[in-house]
């Protein structure tokens, strides 16, 4: 076991866990933050992303020892009351059905409008490619990621 120092959601954290332990269940199972979740575990499906300097990764299998002092950004710290452009249009566009991979679907596209603020179509599907939507809600994803880009503007 090892002890780290973790900023996430600007807060900072203690954490002592072994050194191959996914930033995952760092989150979930020591820290309470269970908005992040948990599907495949080999970063297929993008449900665990979060933001490692606003950039989007895969929490599943990011060892807590390679995060040094990276900020980690989870859905919980996006915004403090939802109103991050890209949740505002989650809603209007009502882009969620079950709901399961919205944290991850969200947090991939908000690190894409933090690095391209008007992205192309293209770049909308092939920046949400490494999120897997069981419920098949693509398009208004895509939709939503589109208005989300013009609100920011």
């Amino acid at each position: 076991m090892a002890n780290y120092k973790l900023q996430i959601n600007g807060k900072n954290y203690e954490i002592d866990v072994d050194e191959d332990t996914p930033l995952l269940w760092v989150l979930r199972d020591n820290l309470g933050l269970v908005g992040t979740k948990y599907s495949c575990g080999i970063s297929q499906c993008g449900a665990c992303t979060v933001h490692l300097n606003d950039t989007a990764v895969k929490a599943c299998t990011l060892p807590v020892s390679s995060i040094g002092n990276d900020k980690i950004t989870t859905i919980e710290g996006l915004s403090k009351d939802g109103d991050h452009p890209v949740q505002k249009a989650w809603e209007e566009v009502d882009v969620a059905q079950c709901g399961y991979c919205q944290a991850g679907q969200i947090m991939t596209a908000a690190a894409l409008l933090k690095s391209n603020p008007t992205p192309t179509e293209g770049d909308i599907i092939d920046a949400m490619n490494g999120n897997i939507c069981r419920c098949g809600t693509y398009h208004r994803i895509k939709e939503a990621v589109l208005l989300a880009s013009s609100k920011t503007k």
